[in-house]
């Protein structure tokens, strides 16, 4: 069954994220580069977790700088550097800021939640790319480019998505011969599906969904990378961090965030380890995918 088709209730995604802002600055900042998706380890490595939560947090944003630098670079970015990016579901514009900072790229960001604008405006002005980088309160389903990109970007966004109408909107946000880069995460033991759904309120699918999605919309798959194993890690090291986020708030008798109560933090724990297990048994599998339009709406 394709589940871009099963009933979801689309406003509950602005909503998540709007209450996740504060904790996602949090755990992921300072910034001016903040991210929120999963990052990419050394193969086998397993860094050592008992070492203070300062070093932990480095590591975890560290690697998901390296996971999109990573992206960049197997997808020919460096040789050939996008002019103009659509970043799809930019969340806080740690994926916008690094186009435009390491690339140069003009990049336009679409984010659903609206107090994210402010928050990526002062961002890029902090990394001094403020001129490249234009937030818009937008959601995709909807959205009418009034340029045409070089590359379009959605990492760990698309599974919120409709995908036929995703490929649909890129195909004509898109330059003849534009690539579309995707990180995301799929479906391949169903039973775990409604657990990390609702979970994260997302709608994850399978590899062939998007690729069906995409040829019907004129895409092709140039590339496609199974990074399972390199990112399982990430669940590993965010459980430590949280761990020890209990653990100095029980030692310092600090009242917990609002959103991080105690016993919200020991069950992000526990939800942590369980997830971990999902992704290192490949119930769960995370690819970076590369698109080119093609066809009908332009030619290499």
């Amino acid at each position: 069954m394709d589940r871009s088709l099963v009933a979801f209730d689309e406003t509950q995604v602005p909503l998540y994220y709007s209450r996740k802002t504060a904790d996602i600055l949090y755990k992921y900042g300072p910034g001016p580069r903040i991210h929120f998706h999963m990052g990419l380890f050394e193969s086998g490595a397993t860094p050592n977790t008992t070492v203070s939560q300062r070093a932990l947090q480095r590591r975890i944003v560290g690697s998901q700088e390296a996971i999109v630098d990573h992206a960049a670079r197997t997808w020919g970015v460096y040789a050939s550097p996008p002019g103009s990016v659509l970043d799809i579901g930019c969340g806080v514009g740690g994926g916008s800021l690094y186009w435009a900072q390491e690339h140069g790229a003009r990049v336009t960001g679409l984010t659903v939640a609206g107090e994210h604008l402010p928050v990526i405006r002062d961002l890029a002005a902090r990394a001094g790319v403020g001129e490249r980088v234009t937030p818009l309160f937008a959601d995709v389903h909807e959205y009418v480019a009034t340029e045409r990109f070089d590359a379009a970007y959605a990492n760990e966004s698309s599974g919120y998505m409709d995908r036929e109408r995703l490929f649909e909107v890129v195909a004509k946000s898109l330059k003849p011969g534009g690539w579309f880069g995707i990180q995301e995460h799929f479906i391949c033991r169903p039973e775990w599906t409604e657990f990390i759904d609702d979970y994260y309120k997302t709608r994850l699918g399978t590899l062939t969904e998007y690729i069906t999605a995409a040829e019907a919309a004129g895409f092709e798959l140039e590339q496609d990378e199974d990074v399972t194993d390199r990112v399982a890690e990430f669940w590993v090291q965010s459980m430590a961090w949280n761990t020890a986020e209990l653990e100095r708030t029980e030692r310092t008798g600090e009242q917990p965030r609002e959103a991080w109560t105690r016993e919200r933090l020991t069950e992000s724990a526990i939800t942590h380890g369980k997830l971990f297990r999902i992704w290192r048994d490949h119930a769960m599998e995370t690819r970076l995918l590369l698109f080119r339009l093609v066809g009908a709406e332009g030619e290499r």
